[in-house]
């Protein structure tokens, strides 16, 4: 019974009937699938090679290269249309739930985390933000890492329509976006509620939809089952119950003491090296490894703010009363926020590509090669210099975010006052 409730769950049709109920109509269920695919190129291959053969018998050399290349330029285009028919015989028939799930599946992606964290750290609470960065580092580097060692495939197309492919190259379970997304809300929740006056009532409700559209918009864009969203769920729950009340009691030695943020320094680069590879390239290790340094970044910088004697304690004990900000203070948050991104995505850039550069020639390869080289599990010098440039990247855009920012923001009078006090 257990093993039917199994496989009905990660039934890529039950998925298919989801995105149908939706407003997804696949026109045409497409009898081939991936395998059956390679298979039939090397079969198109094999008989364009003893074809090849027998004209070479009859045709000049140059006319016979002509004929081959305009060949392979039609058997191309010829698969290109066969690969897109495979994935695209599908028509959106309710735009809402479409715009409304791109939405939900962009609360899973690294543009939301990039203008997420710096935005509550700029104008709503650090010290919660804190807190949730390690929350989320955490959980999502253990779903990041299960991923590849578990190494099941996503849905597969047909019978789902796969609307987007951007994460197509990792494996599915489980579903960080569905960990995120119950992580993430519930761990503000769970930080602010006892830290503000509030209706909890309300903050659970938007909560519990956030995490719902997130799961769902997995879903309806054919990227999971619906196992793999129960997987990550219960995954996230289980991790979240010690982890929250856990981190709440350490953010303190973390901000105080050098000695135990060293310790997580150290941590997060082992999680790197010793990352567990699947049998294939995916973009997982990539991916946690901007976690993880965006996650020291921010706790460096603010360990740095509390050792330059820029942090203190509160002198008012919470709750803290929420005010409707004025005129004054939405101009305030809207010039930090312009301001502040603008700068990160200039640094970001700047490190990437100063720290790249020094990276390849200390191995001595050719960047500009580097670059267009295919990313593979063979190619060390490629996985070294990626991993890397992006640990440095991210570890300033984090220690940007928690500690050079808001010091300019002080300089040029922007500030939010009460950020020095929320230890």
């Amino acid at each position: 019974m257990f093993h039917k409730f199994i496989d009905y769950m990660k039934d890529p049709h039950l998925v298919a009937k989801i995105q149908n109920f939706f407003g997804i109509i696949i026109h045409e269920k497409c009898q081939f699938n991936v395998e059956n695919l390679k298979s039939k190129e090397k079969e198109e291959e094999e008989e364009e090679n003893l074809n090849g053969i027998n004209n070479i018998k009859m045709e000049t050399n140059g006319y016979f290269n002509k004929i081959m290349n305009d060949e392979k330029k039609i058997n191309s285009k010829k698969k290109e249309l066969i690969a897109t028919n495979l994935t695209r015989k599908f028509s959106i028939n309710n735009q809402f739930w479409y715009y409304l799930f791109l939405f939900g599946t962009e609360l899973g992606d690294e543009i939301f985390y990039i203008s997420f964290i710096p935005f509550w750290f700029w104008n709503i609470d650090s010290s919660v933000g804190r807190k949730v960065v390690l929350v989320w580092c955490i959980v999502m580097t253990i779903g990041q890492a299960l991923k590849d060692i578990i190494c099941w495939p996503r849905p597969a197309c047909p019978p789902v329509a796969r609307l987007q492919n951007k994460w197509s190259q990792e494996y599915g379970m489980p579903s960080t976006h569905a960990m995120i997304g119950i992580s993430i809300p519930f761990s503000v929740l769970i930080y602010t509620m006892n830290r503000y006056n509030y209706s909890y009532s309300v903050a659970f409700f938007i909560a519990l939809i956030w995490c719902a559209v997130v799961c769902m918009s997995r879903l309806y864009l054919g990227m999971h089952t619906v196992l793999d969203l129960i997987g990550g769920l219960a995954l996230a729950i289980g991790l979240m119950i010690p982890l929250v009340p856990l981190i709440d009691v350490t953010d303190y030695y973390f901000l105080t003491n050098g000695w135990i943020l060293s310790i997580l320094v150290f941590l997060t680069i082992i999680t790197i090296i010793y990352y567990p590879n699947s049998d294939r390239w995916t973009p997982t290790r990539g991916d946690t490894t901007m976690v993880v340094s965006v996650t020291v970044g921010v706790h460096v910088g603010s360990w740095l703010n509390f050792t330059t004697g820029a942090l203190n304690e509160s002198l008012i004990s919470p709750p803290y009363e929420i005010n409707w900000p004025t005129y004054q203070t939405l101009a305030l948050i809207s010039f930090r926020t312009i301001f502040g991104f603008c700068c990160i995505i200039f640094l970001r850039g700047l490190c990437k590509s100063i720290s790249y550069s020094i990276m390849c020639a200390i191995l001595r390869v050719n960047s500009k090669e580097l670059i267009k080289s295919e990313n593979s599990l063979i190619n060390k010098n490629k996985i070294i210099v990626d991993l890397v440039y992006k640990y440095v990247t991210y570890f300033i855009v984090g220690f940007n975010i928690a500690y050079l920012m808001p010091y300019i923001f002080t300089i040029i009078g922007i500030e939010r006052n009460s950020f020095y006090s929320e230890m």
